[in-house]
């Protein structure tokens, strides 16, 4: 990749930064189209956050990627926030063209599971209610699932969750308990959501939110973590000769989403799973 005087500029902010996937997903995708653009990332603290978005209008950067703790609080300085954005409270991707905030997690999540079952009419179960929940719960109920029930250890939290759904009127059937009835909500699902960081590195070996035999075949098991890519509950599914959805698909299309936000072009799907597989050393 050759950096120019015209090189066209798009970056992830958050605090911190410097683990993240995304440079050789996207740098993978624009050197495929042999397109002039390059990601880089930079660590923005809170106090900074203003200033960083006025910055980056004054260099004509093209296209931010928002991570925590900026979701929200950047939210502030956009002209627009796209519809389910603004349900969902929060933004990840930002279009420099119009200063436009959009939030491309639920969406990747959604083209995760269909590529192996669609969304619609179906029986979802979704395990915590923090920001990946709250993304996923509200393009579920736009993609018309069938009904909803938020699942967390804090039932206040999940209850909370499950009215603004409700409000929105995308859907008529949204319902949350604890995460320890997991069991009892799973016999007539058709989809299980993890959304907690159970599982996550380095707390490889931690118990399930469900094991093995709380599953049956049919479901779908979808874990958003993806570091292990094989997390605790994805070996669980597949003991159970349940289907598997791994976490990574939901980093790839999140981040082929927000291409297409920032460039107009299609994103090269494979091009860019290939790049986020060598950087897991999958």
């Amino acid at each position: 990749m050759e950096i120019k005087g015209s090189t066209n500029v798009v970056a992830l902010i958050g605090h911190p930064v410097e683990h993240s996937f995304s440079p050789p997903m996207h740098n993978a995708a624009f050197n495929d189209l042999k397109m002039d653009y390059v990601y880089t990332a930079f660590d923005v603290s809170p106090n900074d956050l203003e200033n960083a978005i006025k910055g980056a209008q004054a260099l004509s950067i093209k296209g931010f990627n928002v991570t925590i703790p900026h979701k929200i609080e950047v939210m502030k300085y956009l002209s627009e926030i796209d519809e389910v954005a603004g349900l969902i409270g929060a933004v990840n991707t930002i279009d420099f063209k119009n200063l436009k905030g959009y939030n491309t997690d639920g969406i990747g999540a959604i083209r995760a599971i269909e590529e192996v079952t669609k969304v619609k009419n179906k029986n979802i179960v979704i395990a915590g209610a923090g920001g990946a929940s709250r993304a996923i719960s509200f393009y579920l109920a736009k993609y018309s699932a069938d009904n909803i029930t938020i699942l967390n250890r804090n039932v206040e939290k999940a209850d909370n969750l499950a009215n603004d759904i409700l409000k929105s009127n995308l859907i008529d059937d949204v319902k949350s308990d604890t995460i320890s009835k997991v069991n009892d909500y799973l016999t007539d699902a058709d989809i299980l959501i993890n959304t907690t960081p159970v599982g996550m590195h380095p707390n490889v070996d931690v118990d399930p939110i469900v094991s093995a035999e709380g599953m049956h075949e049919d479901l779908v098991v979808f874990d958003a973590v993806y570091n292990p890519n094989e997390t605790v509950l994805l070996k669980e599914a597949i003991k159970a000769g349940a289907k598997p959805v791994y976490g990574i698909k939901m980093l790839l299309y999140q981040g082929a989403e927000s291409f297409e936000i920032w460039t107009g072009k299609k994103a090269p799907v494979d091009v860019m799973e290939n790049a986020l597989t060598r950087t897991f050393g999958l």
